[in-house]
C-alpha cells in the first residue's frame, strides 16, 4: 500500500511561476544521520534521533517551506539486513518510498568508511531506475580535509561499481550547520514544477499520537543497553486536553505504554524504584511540551508483549 499522500489539489494559493514541489527521500545504513539531516532542513525536530541504530521506524515527513519551492522530506528506517518480521516490514517500507518520490538522496557517513551495507543499499536501489539519486557525506564535522576528500572519491567509486549515477555528490555537517542550504538547494533543483502540497507552516503530517509516541521512545532509548533499544515500542493509548481547565493554561493529558518483550527488559525500563522510568518520562515530557507548544501531564507504564518484532498479531497491535 502507498505510504504517501495522494497529490493535494492546488488549494493552497497561486504561487510564481517556475515554483517548484515534491518529495525527497533519505536513506541510508542505521545511524547515518538522516534524521538530524531532516531536522536540520525543516528548522525544527520532527524526527526522532539517538546513538542507538534503528532509531527510526516510520516514514516522517518534514516540509521545508520557501518562496521558490516546497520540499517534502521523507525520513525512512535504515535499510538493513533483517533478522526479524520487523526488521523485513521496515525495509519493504524503505522500497516501496523509493519507488514514489522524487529524488532519493543516499546518506554516507564521512566518518565511516564505505562498506558492504552501503553497497547493499545503492545496489538495491540501483534498481528503481526512474528515481533521481543524489549522495550526501554526512557528519563531516566528525572527519579530517583528507577523510573528507577520501570519502567522497570513494562515493563517486561506488556509483561507477554499482551503475548508480549520482546527480550530485554533496558533503554536509546538519550539526554544524555546513552546506545544509546548499543540499536544500540541490534536492529542490530535482523536483518538479508545482503548487506546494501542504498549507504554508505545516511542518509535518504526522499524527501528533505518532509524534509523541517517538519522543517517549527517544528518551527510553538513550542509556539503556545494547541488546534493548530493538526490544523497545511505544504505543499512546489516551491523548487529550484536560478538560475544566482554563483556556490560557492548557493541560494535556498522556497515557502511554511502554512495551518490552521479556521481563528482564521490564525491570531495566522501569529501573531501581522507578528511577530510570521517571527519568523517561521527564525527559519526554519536556520533548512533547516543546514540539507541541502545550504543558503536558505524561502517564507512563511498562508492559510485556513477548518477542513482539516476531509476532505478525503483535506487529499490528503496535501499528508496525
Amino acid at each position: 500500500m502507498s505510504d504517501l499522500p495522494p497529490p493535494a489539489p492546488p488549494t493552497f494559493g497561486d504561487r510564481a511561476e517556475g515554483h517548484r514541489s515534491g518529495f525527497a527521500s533519505f536513506v541510508g545504513r542505521p545511524n547515518a544521520g538522516k534524521s538530524t539531516l531532516t531536522n536540520a532542513l525543516v528548522g525544527r525536530k520532527v524526527a526522532i534521533t539517538s546513538s542507538k541504530p534503528q532509531t527510526t521506524r516510520t516514514v516522517v515527513r518534514g516540509i521545508v517551506h520557501r518562496d521558490d519551492a516546497q520540499l517534502v522530506l521523507v525520513d525512512t528506517p535504515g535499510l538493513h539486513r533483517p533478522r526479524t518480521l520487523l526488521g523485513e516490514r521496515l525495509n519493504d517500507l524503505v522500497t516501496t518510498t523509493w519507488a514514489e518520490v522524487d529524488v532519493v538522496a543516499v546518506c554516507f557517513p564521512a566518518n565511516e568508511k564505505i562498506g558492504p551495507g552501503d553497497r547493499f543499499i545503492v545496489g538495491e536501489l540501483g534498481k528503481v531506475r526512474r528515481t533521481t539519486k543524489v549522495a550526501v557525506a554526512t557528519k563531516t564535522d566528525l572527519a579530517t580535509p583528507e577523510q573528507l576528500a577520501e570519502h567522497l572519491l570513494a562515493i563517486a567509486e561506488l556509483g561507477r561499481e554499482t551503475d548508480t549515477e549520482w546527480a550530485e555528490i554533496v558533503p554536509v555537517s546538519a550539526t554544524a550547520g555546513s552546506q545544509v542550504d546548499l543540499l536544500a538547494d540541490l534536492l529542490v533543483a530535482q523536483l518538479p514544477e508545482g503548487p506546494p502540497l501542504y498549507p504554508e507552516g505545516e511542518l509535518s503530517d504526522t499524527p501528533e499520537e505518532a509524534i509523541v509516541a517517538d519522543l517517549v521512545r527517544e528518551a527510553a532509548l538513550e542509556g539503556v543497553r545494547d541488546e534493548l533499544p530493538h526490544s523497545i515500542a511505544v504505543v499512546v493509548e489516551e491523548m487529550g486536553l484536560r478538560p475544566d481547565r482554563p483556556e490560557d493554561k492548557p493541560l494535556l493529558d498522556v497515557h502511554a505504554t511502554v512495551f518490552v518483550e521479556r521481563d528482564s527488559q521490564k525491570g531495566i525500563v522501569i529501573g531501581h524504584k522507578g528511577s530510570r522510568l521517571k527519568e523517561i518520562g521527564s525527559t519526554a515530557r519536556v520533548q512533547i511540551a516543546a514540539m507541541l507548544g502545550t504543558p503536558v501531564h505524561l502517564s507512563l507504564r511498562v508492559k510485556v508483549a513477548k518477542d513482539w518484532q516476531r509476532d505478525p498479531r503483535q506487529l499490528r497491535r503496535l501499528g508496525f
